[in-house]
């Protein structure tokens, strides 16, 4: 089994600050981890739930891809983070599977981890981001 648990799912929204008020109203969240993600174009707020995240992220700029998906479907689920413990051997597996890989090869992610997103096309209509963690990722 490649997955070793769900890292985070990531809901798109357009105002970051209300959406972290929200989840303190809501559920008495706080903010575990924040940053941005340049070369993604967004912000990401990530409220820890055991070992996984609710990552709530905003756009940073408006050819991003959370800025084109709210754009597209309003904000909600944008997509779902499975950890794995080595993301060129998942993404390896995923495009032996029939994936569509976003990302021909892992990059780095926030907290310090390695990413590779996967095209919902072939994947059940699901963006999957593969997540794995390093030495160095905060918990």
């Amino acid at each position: 089994m490649l997955l070793t648990e769900i890292d985070h799912i990531a809901i798109a929204v357009r105002d970051l600050e209300a959406a972290i008020q929200y989840y303190a109203a809501a559920f008495g969240a706080t903010v575990h981890h924040r940053e941005v993600v340049d070369s993604d174009g967004v912000e990401e707020a990530l409220v820890k739930v055991a070992d996984s995240y609710i990552q709530l992220t905003a756009a940073t700029r408006p050819d991003s891809p959370i800025a084109k998906a709210i754009d597209k479907r309003g904000e909600g689920l944008h997509h779902v983070g499975y950890r794995v413990a080595d993301c060129q051997a998942a993404l390896d597996a995923m495009i032996a599977a029939g994936a569509t890989p976003i990302d021909r090869a892992p990059r780095p992610g926030s907290r310090g981890t390695t990413v590779a997103f996967i095209h919902p096309k072939g994947s059940f209509g699901t963006l999957i981001e593969l997540v794995q963690e390093n030495p160095t990722t905060p918990h």
